[in-house]
């Protein structure tokens, strides 16, 4: 492995680690008990192996997914692109940092959430991000490249810290028999990573090939590099996990939380720090988290709002900026719990068609498929996805329901069934 790979690597790492994710993994290790790794498991494969499994299937595509998509259909490709920017866009993500940022760097001082001061906080954060996103300079990406490191500096810090505290613990049993790995792999949902990487692969490819890396060795290089990102961020999610699982948190304490809206993978942060580094040592992670969230929200404005422009060149970058974040501020006022769980559903149809999306054209670089079975393979695959969030009747009965993979024997079928069409028909 070169010199080039790590650099990569860790630039991939920087890319997918964001502040908003960092809620995720400590409130699963507590939910998760002694079925943990089971747990992990599930999270790191669609919180960490799909996004960096999509960055890598976009290498062997000139001009990333959307020119695959536009090859399939091109109705298809601007409805399903349109859906993932406004998921990682106005609609959820940027609103999920804002309300991270807010339970991170306010509520330890309240000791709950309130609608006022959420108010306050939010009208002060999204009229930054505004500014800051009508004038996009290269301040932002210069306050990122410091804020990142700092952040895994800390992050580090409180992992070593938090593992002396805490390895006496043992985990708390399983209130519930669930499939735990499933429930992993929802909450891996929640980074929305990997519907990042569809929008922006061609970006993230380019980054790479301004690294030095040759055409040829552009798919090479971008899946060992994301073996080094896969387990730079393995290590941070399953430590943050570990601290979640090894946190002992009362019954009534939980129920406090849930009364008052609270998330609780934030106070599990909060809580541990405080334990670990005091109240300065909290105060400073709220700061870092904050500003972190921050940047990812500007990225976030700014990238989408040129995505839209660029579909809808009449109506102006700075009217999609203005929209998008005034929409951002009025969910984000929901609440963080709420922001959460709203967006579930949305990611149950999203995530199928993401996963089929990557893992057909995957196999499309090394068996081609035909166009026929791409298209019919899709369009089940949305529809079945959309059938099952909504609960209707037969989906609930369909294998591997448990585990939300009821999608995958479609797209298998899909295929399979489509190839042997298009074959049938070329005979004719």
């Amino acid at each position: 492995m070169n010199k080039n790979t790590l650099v990569v690597g860790f630039m991939l790492f920087a890319i997918f680690f964001g502040a908003g994710n960092l809620i995720f993994p400590p409130k699963l290790g507590l939910e998760s008990g002694t079925a943990f790794l089971p747990a992990i498991s599930g999270f790191v494969l669609t919180g960490i192996g799909l996004p960096l499994l999509g960055i890598v299937v976009s290498a062997f595509y000139e001009g990333g997914y959307k020119a695959a998509l536009n090859k399939i259909s091109p109705y298809f490709s601007i409805a399903f692109l349109v859906a993932i920017y406004l998921a990682i866009g106005p609609f959820f993500a940027g609103p999920r940092t804002g309300a991270t940022a807010y339970e991170m760097a306010v509520v330890p001082f309240l000791g709950q959430p309130d609608s006022l001061s959420l108010f306050l906080f939010s009208s002060g954060y999204f009229a930054v991000a505004l500014w800051l996103s009508l004038n996009p300079s290269k301040m932002v990406d210069r306050i990122g490249s410091i804020l990142t490191p700092v952040l895994i500096l800390s992050i580090l810090a409180l992992v070593v810290q938090a593992y002396f505290l805490l390895s006496g613990n043992e985990p708390l049993p399983n209130p519930t028999e669930k499939a735990y790995f499933a429930s992993g792999m929802l909450e891996g949902y929640q980074t929305m990573d990997a519907l990042a990487a569809l929008a922006f692969s061609v970006i993230v490819i380019n980054a790479i090939k301004a690294k030095g890396v040759p055409p040829s060795a552009l798919a090479k290089q971008t899946a060992l590099a994301g073996v080094v990102a896969a387990v730079a961020l393995a290590i941070i999610y399953t430590s943050l996990g570990w601290i979640g699982n090894h946190l002992p948190i009362s019954a009534e304490t939980l129920a406090d939380l849930a009364a008052k809206n609270q998330d609780v993978g934030t106070y599990i942060l909060n809580s541990v720090t405080a334990q670990a580094f005091g109240e300065l040592g909290r105060t400073l992670l709220g700061i870092i988290v904050s500003l972190a969230c921050l940047t990812t929200t500007v990225g976030l404005a700014v990238s989408v709002s040129e995505y839209f422009h660029e579909l809808l060149p009449k109506i102006s970058y700075r009217a999609f900026v203005i929209l998008f974040v005034l929409i951002s501020f009025a969910i984000a006022n929901q609440g963080l719990t709420a922001v959460i769980s709203k967006s579930i559903p949305m990611l149950l149809i999203l995530y199928p068609i993401a996963m089929t999306v990557m893992l057909m054209l995957a196999l499309n670089i090394l068996v081609k498929i035909p166009l026929v079975a791409q298209r019919l393979t899709l369009a089940i695959v949305s529809l079945i996805s959309i059938l099952s969030v909504l609960g209707v009747g037969f989906t609930e009965a369909l294998p591997l329901k448990n585990y939300s993979m009821e999608w995958l024997p479609f797209a298998v079928g899909g295929v399979v069934f489509g190839s042997i069409f298009a074959k049938l028909s070329a005979r004719k």
